[in-house]
C-alpha cells in the first residue's frame, strides 16, 4: 500500500473524523485542493522579487508585511506551460513541515474556486500508475458528485528535496 493509501486509510480509521476541509484552486482547467490547515492566508498577485539561479518554478520572494515569503508557481511545479498572471491569479500562504522546520511558501494558483468539506469516504488514493511516474506530490484524489478534486501533499510538494529539483 503506496504512503497516500496508507494515510487515506489511517484517516478513515479515526474515530470522530467526519470531514476534512480542502482550499481548492485551479490550475491549467483543473482543480485541486490542498488541506485547509496548511493554509495562512490568501493574497492577490503582488510584486515578486526574482532570485537568479533558482529552478523555473521558484519565481521568487514576495514581501508579506515585512517577512520575506519564497514563491513558487504551481503552474511550471506541476509541469503545465507558464501564463500571464491576471486579476484572478492568487498567492496562497501555505505552511509546510519537514522534520521539525516549519516553513511558509507563496503558491502561485491560476484563481481559487473554494473551501469544500470531503469525508473519507470521497477521498480515493493517488493513482498507481507503476514504473517510474510518481505521483508523490498527490495526498488523493476528491470525488464531488461527479467532479474530480486533485489533493496535494503540501509537505511533500515543497520539501527540500522537490524544491531543489530542477525543473525539465
Amino acid at each position: 500500500m503506496n504512503t497516500a493509501a496508507q494515510s487515506i486509510s489511517a484517516s478513515r480509521s479515526q474515530a470522530g473524523v467526519l470531514s476534512e476541509k480542502y482550499l481548492t484552486f485551479q490550475l491549467a482547467g483543473e482543480e485541486y485542493g490542498i488541506a485547509i490547515m496548511k493554509v495562512q492566508e490568501i493574497i492577490g498577485i503582488v510584486p515578486i522579487t526574482h532570485i537568479p539561479a533558482l529552478p523555473a518554478s521558484c519565481r521568487g520572494v514576495i514581501n508579506l508585511r515585512g517577512k520575506v515569503i519564497p514563491t513558487i508557481d504551481l503552474r511550471l511545479k506541476l509541469g503545465f506551460d507558464a501564463k500571464p498572471d491576471s486579476e484572478r491569479t492568487c498567492i496562497v500562504i501555505v505552511e509546510s513541515s519537514e522534520k521539525t522546520d516549519q516553513r511558509h511558501f507563496g503558491l502561485i494558483v491560476d484563481e481559487v474556486a473554494e473551501v469544500l468539506d470531503l469525508s473519507p469516504d470521497n477521498i480515493n488514493p493517488a493513482p498507481d500508475y507503476g514504473g517510474n511516474l510518481d505521483a508523490q506530490f498527490i495526498h488523493g484524489i476528491g470525488m464531488v458528485n461527479d467532479e474530480v478534486k486533485i489533493l496535494l501533499d503540501v509537505n511533500r510538494l515543497l520539501s527540500n528535496e522537490a524544491i531543489s529539483v530542477s525543473d525539465a
